[in-house]
């Protein structure tokens, strides 16, 4: 079967390399839009943007694409999967509806205040006068409402910080059209996890709880990125703690979108925090989070393929996704100044010298003059699998001391609090 992946980060290669295994792939040709380095060592990569929908269905088309996986949120939010499904061809993710879990917060948080499902109290604003005067005195979290590629959350310890964070959004828009709606919640307390669901519109199977690391900086500290590591299982959250977060947050999900009319289907990412009421959703996302998926992927057992045309089919069941033991730690290899300016084209060595068990995902790559170098702010996720998260995390700092670019910064503390 030919399989055509959508995306050019570190999320996209790690699909590449599970779909790689599948049964139902083998022999076929993988394709990957627009793809990186690392994708090309895998498959073709093709030279069509993300958001260039028409694009994608024509080459599909062309190709008679058997399955497509959508990894951005981008081609979700312009409506990707309702033209595969009108042009017929059959696609793993949500529709533009569905995906308004990702791409309005302001309707997510409708929907779970609607649902019953927990999160953190909040209020909606597209007005920034009315947003300064409803403000507290104590923290709060500020966050754009669309898309801002991760980065549209500030967390506000007072109400200085808290009209600075609105200012920044609203006025001087610095996430753009995102910015246009606000929404102000209640700063919840606790560690915070992942958990990542596959969803056919009424089934919900998940896989491995994961915990990112979003600061830039050792200890948390800095601005925010898309995330600099992550590691999964997280030792504090067991099997009755994950049938939990299914119980109250997947699954009403998944059946309040299916009574709206707008069934999910693809990947339900739940960002949440384990406060001491119970977990509660920070956010939705509407696909593979990343690096999440780059510490997941490799701890998923079944066969892909099989998992998303299931979906896709609507007969998803929890026998296709089986779960190798251990764990699984990614630390990010940034360029110098991420998440603010950064340079690209920044030769990339050591890639060979890399120990055999651990996996090297590209992020940000590109090839010139027969050179693998450097293309965006996250460069390399590297990944490896152990009995425990400390083997997971001591394993792919050994892949990262292998690797060399100038100025490469990576955090040296993924893992520890496990």
């Amino acid at each position: 079967m030919k399989v055509l992946i959508i995306g050019s980060g570190g999320r996209e290669h790690a699909l590449a390399w599970k779909l790689a295994q599948s049964e139902r792939v083998g022999g076929g040709e993988i394709f990957i839009a627009p793809g990186n380095a690392g994708t090309a060592q895998i498959g073709t990569n093709v030279p069509i943007a993300v958001e260039d929908v028409a694009g994608l269905v024509a080459f599909a088309r062309e190709k008679k694409i058997g399955l497509t996986a959508v990894g951005p949120e981008i081609p979700l939010a312009l409506g990707l999967v309702d033209a595969f499904q009108a042009a017929g061809l059959t696609v793993f993710g949500p529709t533009q509806a569905a995906a308004q879990l990702e791409t309005s917060k302001a309707f997510a948080k409708a929907f779970m205040q609607e649902v019953g499902i927990p999160t953190a109290v909040s209020t909606t604003f597209t007005d920034y006068q009315q947003a300064v005067s409803y403000l507290p005195d104590g923290p709060v979290v500020v966050k754009a409402s669309g898309l801002a590629a991760g980065k549209g959350v500030i967390v506000c310890a007072d109400r200085a910080e808290a009209e600075a964070a609105l200012r920044q959004i609203m006025l001087d828009r610095a996430f753009g059209a995102a910015g246009d709606e606000v929404v102000i919640e209640e700063r919840l307390s606790g560690p915070e996890v992942s958990l990542l669901a596959f969803c056919d519109g009424q089934t919900a199977v998940p896989l491995p709880p994961a915990r990112d690391h979003k600061r830039v900086y050792d200890g948390d500290l800095g601005p925010n990125t898309g995330g600099m590591g992550v590691y999964a299982p997280p030792p504090d959250v067991d099997a009755a703690l994950v049938e939990e977060i299914m119980r109250t947050v997947i699954q009403p999900a998944v059946q309040g979108m299916a009574q709206r009319g707008t069934p999910y289907v693809g990947v339900l990412y739940a960002g949440l925090m384990l406060t001491p009421a119970g977990p509660k959703v920070l956010e939705f996302n509407c696909r593979f989070g990343d690096p999440e998926t780059q510490a997941v992927l490799p701890l998923l057992d079944g066969d892909l393929a099989e998992i998303m045309l299931a979906c896709a089919a609507q007969r998803l069941t929890p026998e296709l996704v089986r779960v190798h033991p251990g764990a699984c730690a990614t630390v990010v290899m940034a360029a110098p100044g991420y998440p603010g300016n950064y340079p690209k084209g920044l030769p990339i060595t050591g890639l060979e010298a890399v120990p055999p068990d651990v996996l090297v995902f590209h992020a940000g790559t590109t090839h010139t003059n027969g050179q693998i170098v450097s293309s965006g702010g996250r460069v390399l996720c590297v990944s490896a699998r152990g009995a425990d998260v400390g083997t997971a995390v001591t394993r792919a700092y050994a892949g990262v001391s292998a690797i060399h670019f100038d100025g490469a910064h990576y955090r040296k503390d993924i893992g520890r609090s496990a």
